[in-house]
């Protein structure tokens, strides 16, 4: 490998470590070409999600993505800029990821830039579909799978999972920037308002509200789950450490409710690496 390609794998796996806490660790599993091909499409991810998550005006992102769709054009025009799209392009190449994936996971995150309310849940999974279920069928074009569509379908319902994990995990900072993604009829048949969310009020309405967004999610990673046999074993081991985590951050927040108001719920590094270690010798007797 030139280079030129490596210090851009190298870039893209210093940023995944430093910014993808849970993925991270799943990521370790892999064999080596399969893990730098995945850095380089967190890190794609990564700096897509950014540019609307900075305090800048409104227009300065617009006019950001623009910029990036068109980097992302020229990466897969043979012509990359920068470390990032470097990488991407070679992984692209290397794996026959489709480029839909690519183009679908920017218009997710687009869409924060104008929509911050879900009136149904049906209008909320298309939001968790471009921004988390398109990684997924990313990651297992990277992978290989048995199963076809079969795969893939379950690919998207495990990022589905992932994502409304991360919902519910990031109530308070989402609050914060005027996003409000639990869909809205389910917030007024439960009981419970916007403005009791903004206020951070716990109570019983509260409870029952989040407890119905936690059952939702167990249900999508129990069809998630059926991809991991689909999976050779290193990748298998890896998405089941990445289920894993996230599991274990919606049993917290269905113990602990209230505490999506007070912080950031998650595993520390210990667990993390014990939860990795079971799920590689796990994948190993399958």
């Amino acid at each position: 490998m030139e280079d030129g390609l490596t210090n851009a794998y190298s870039y893209c796996q210093a940023l995944t470590k430093r910014e993808a806490k849970n993925f991270y660790y799943g990521f370790l599993l892999l064999p080596k070409e399969q893990r730098q091909a995945i850095y380089a499409a967190y890190a794609f991810a990564r700096q897509c999600d950014d540019i609307v998550d900075e305090d800048l005006p409104y227009q300065e992102k617009v006019s950001r993505l623009i910029a990036f769709r068109q980097d992302l054009d020229g990466c897969l025009d043979g012509a990359p800029t920068g470390p990032i799209f470097t990488a991407l392009g070679h992984a692209v190449s290397t794996f026959a990821i489709p480029h839909q994936y690519l183009y679908q996971l920017i218009e997710g995150v687009e869409t924060d830039l104008t929509v911050h309310r879900y009136a149904t849940f049906d209008d909320l999974r298309r939001y968790c579909y471009l921004v988390a279920s398109t990684i997924g069928l990313i990651s297992i074009e990277l992978f290989g799978y048995q199963g076809g569509q079969r795969a893939r379908d379950y690919a998207v319902d495990l990022g589905i999972a992932l994502q409304l994990t991360n919902i519910l995990r990031d109530i308070q900072e989402d609050v914060g920037r005027d996003r409000v993604y639990i869909p809205q009829d389910e917030i007024a048949r439960f009981g419970y308002s916007e403005e009791a969310l903004f206020a951070g009020l716990e109570n019983r309405a509260f409870e029952e509200l989040l407890a119905h967004q936690v059952v939702r999610a167990r249900q999508y990673y129990e069809r998630g789950r059926k991809l991991l046999p689909l999976l050779p074993k290193r990748a298998h081991a890896c998405v089941g450490v990445m289920a894993g985590i996230y599991s274990r951050i919606l049993d917290d927040i269905e113990r602990r409710p209230a505490a999506v108001f007070h912080e950031r719920i998650g595993l520390n590094t210990s667990q993390k690496l014990m939860l990795a270690g079971r799920e590689l010798v796990r994948s190993l007797k399958v």
